[in-house]
Parts: structure tokens; C-alpha cells; sequence
């Protein structure tokens, strides 16, 4: 199921005639029709009234083109029905005797500005100024014909605004959408954020969980063998591990939670804490000046830490324990080593988790790892992992 909100941007369809525009094209459109129908003159049933009438409302139906969202209507449309109001507003303007018939072809070349590609708008623009610019002139009183066809010609001006409010809305438009993709991106980062941190949780569990469980099954399985023997001794004594695995299993677990906390104490002192819980008193040797690292590397060492120590007191039990913390200029190296098995080894196969999870977590902090068998010195024959983190 898709998180709350994923494709809202994506689904979200801007319309520049909802909201306060859409309220604005109204209340241009009305403020048109009321002042053309209190000065327009004459107007009437009959005659040149009727004539200039029905021009006007021709004028009023195309303006109203104005009202319908751009992505309702097709360009040639817009281009027919704005041929057509310009040649009404000029017819208009040359039967009508006083009044704001011009506004007309002002308005509606402008909406050809908004509605139309640059060469269909200005050839609208074109056609304005020389229909208006000839009505109004040949209307106009010998000398007197200069001024009004300078106003006729000046409603082809009017496409200039129309393309720069279509500029606007179309960066408007790319704002939004560009608003929209940083927005899905935000998005899939954090998902592959949340993706990640799943993939830590899942190492802890078993960090923690994995090679407890395995050891209190196969002590449980061997109760239930025993049972049927009568062996109380090495039933006790299985029972006695069971618990002994289930309590070392609650310690981990406060400890993995301590560990996880923002607020956690830095490597030197989670790692000897972690040393001191499993039992392992000055087992900690520090090279190099101590410095603070960042909470991601703290948290991957110390699970490599806690892996390490895990294997150890599983394959080699009752073995010394050394790790080594060592800070140089360019990189943290934590080694921890473990000799051999100085009690019986009584143990489940492990899943090998937990080796994969102790890869990926240094892998996931540009560093590397190494574990093998030791085959020479005091400790020969237990078992070493390094981890190098670079600086």
C-alpha cells in the first residue's frame, strides 16, 4: 500500500481559473458587460439599437471564452472564436455611437496572448489593429482621425500582455512540477531510507536473538531426548544451559537497545561495557589518539564487537578474549581475537547471519573486514575478526 500522499503532486492538476483567479475572470467579465451595457449606445429591438445589440452580446459570448479553463478547449477553437470577436468588436465599434465598445478588442486580444502560440497571437493582435484602426478612423471627423486610429491600432498592443500572463502561468506551471518531482524524490530517498534502516533492524535481531535461540532449542530438544532416559543429571544440566542462554540473551538485548539510542556513550566506553557484560575484564587494549566518531560507525563496530564476542563464548568457550581499538590518521581498526576452546564446544551450526551482517555493515561505511583462523602465536588455533573503517 503506498504511503499517504505519494502521487499527490503528481495527481494535483493546476487550473488557473480556480481560486482567486477564477474569481478574477469573473469579476472582469461582469465589470465588462455592465459598463458596455450603461454606455454602449444606441441599444434596442429595432433598427441600428438592434444591430448594435446583438454585436454586443456576440462581444460578451466570446469574452466569455475567458471563463473556461485552457486545457477545455483546443487551440483552433480559441483562434476561430477570437477571429470572430475581433471582427464583432470592430463591427461593434463602427455601428455603436458613444460608449466602451473598444474594451472589447483590448480584452480579446489579450486573451489571444494567453490562449495562443506567438504566431496565431500576433496575427490576431495584427488583425485587431487593422480592423479597429480602420473602423474608428474612417468613423472619426475629418482632422480629427489620428487619435482614434492610434487607439484602433493600439488593441493589437494589448496581445503583449496576454503572452506575458501566459509566461507567468507556464513558469508557474514548471514550478509546481519541479516542486513535484523534488517532492517524489524527497520521497524515494526516504523510503530507501526506511528500506535501510529495516535492513539494520533485521541484523540486530539477530545479532542479539539468532544464536540464543539456536542454543536454548537444541538444549530444549535434548530435555526432551533425556526424558524418556531418566538422565536427571544431564537433564538438570541441559535445562541449567537453557536458562543460562536465555539470561545472556536479556543482556544483549538491553545492551542492543542501549547501543541503538542516540544518546549512547561513545565506542571506548560501549566497547568495554559490552567487554565487562560478557565477562571479559581488561580484554581492551587502545592504540592511538582516542576521537570521536560519527554514530553510524560507532553502531557498526560495536556490532561487529558483539558478533565477534557472540562466536567466541559459542565455538570456543571458555577462551581469552582480546580486541584491540586502534585509531590512526586515516582509518579505526577493531580487531578482536579469541583463543581456542578451553571447555567442550556444545553448540547448534550457525546460519552464518551473522558473518554476512558484520560485511555489510562495514561495507555500508566504506571499510572492510577479514575473519579467519589464527595459526600462529599464543592464540593459535582460535579466531580473529578485524574491522577497518576509514577516517
Amino acid at each position: 500500500m503506498p504511503e499517504p500522499g505519494t502521487d499527490r503532486a503528481a495527481a494535483t492538476t493546476v487550473r488557473p481559473h480556480e481560486g482567486r483567479g477564477g474569481r478574477a475572470q469573473w469579476a472582469v467579465v461582469l465589470a465588462l458587460v455592465i459598463v458596455g451595457i450603461v454606455t454602449i449606445r444606441p441599444m434596442g429591438l429595432g433598427g441600428r439599437g438592434l444591430a448594435v445589440t446583438l454585436l454586443f452580446v456576440l462581444n460578451c459570448a466570446v469574452l466569455a471564452l475567458r471563463l473556461v479553463p485552457a486545457d477545455r478547449v483546443s487551440g483552433r477553437f480559441v483562434l476561430a472564436w477570437s477571429v470572430t470577436g475581433v471582427v464583432a468588436a470592430a463591427a461593434l465599434l463602427g455601428v455603436a455611437d458613444t460608449g466602451t465598445s473598444y474594451l472589447f478588442a483590448f480584452f480579446l486580444v489579450a486573451l489571444a496572448g494567453n490562449r495562443l502560440e506567438t504566431a496565431p497571437a500576433a496575427a490576431v493582435a495584427a488583425l485587431s489593429s487593422l480592423l479597429c484602426g480602420g473602423v474608428l478612423y474612417l468613423r472619426a471627423e475629418p482632422g480629427d482621425q489620428t487619435v482614434p486610429a492610434l487607439v484602433g491600432l493600439a488593441t493589437g498592443a494589448a496581445v503583449l500582455a496576454g503572452m506575458a500572463s501566459r509566461s507567468r502561468a507556464q513558469a508557474t506551471r514548471a514550478a509546481i512540477e519541479a516542486a513535484g518531482s523534488a517532492e517524489k524524490a524527497a520521497r524515494a530517498e526516504a523510503r530507501t531510507a526506511v528500506l535501510g534502516e529495516r535492513t539494520r533492524i533485521a541484523r540486530d535481531i539477530h545479532d542479539v536473538l539468532a544464536h540464543s535461540l539456536a542454543g536454548i532449542n537444541m538444549q530444549l530438544e535434548l530435555v526432551d531426548a533425556l526424558i524418556d532416559t531418566g538422565d536427571l543429571e544431564r537433564i538438570r544440566e541441559a535445562n541449567g544451559t537453557a536458562h543460562s542462554l536465555v539470561r545472556e540473551s536479556l543482556k544483549q538485548a538491553q545492551w542492543t537497545v542501549h547501543a541503538l539510542r542516540e544518546d549512547a556513550l561513545p565506542l571506548l566506553e560501549n566497547l568495554t561495557a559490552l567487554l565487562e557484560s560478557s565477562g571479559h575484564h581488561d580484554a581492551l587494549t587502545v592504540d592511538g589518539d582516542v576521537r570521536t566518531l560519527p554514530a553510524q560507525v560507532t553502531q557498526g563496530l560495536l556490532r561487529v564487537a558483539q558478533e565477534a564476542l557472540t562466536n567466541a563464548g559459542r565455538h570456543a568457550p571458555g577462551a581469552a578474549v582480546a580486541v584491540r581499538l586502534t585509531f590512526t590518521q586515516d582509518t579505526t581498526v577493531l580487531s578482536v581475537r579469541n583463543g581456542p576452546a578451553a571447555l567442550p564446544v556444545a553448540v547448534a551450526e550457525g546460519s552464518g547471519w551473522g558473518l554476512i551482517g558484520m560485511r555489510e555493515r562495514i561495507a555500508l561505511l566504506g571499510g572492510s573486514i577479514t575473519t579467519g583462523p589464527l595459526t600462529t602465536g599464543p592464540e593459535r588455533g582460535g579466531w580473529q575478526v578485524e574491522a577497518v573503517v576509514p577516517q
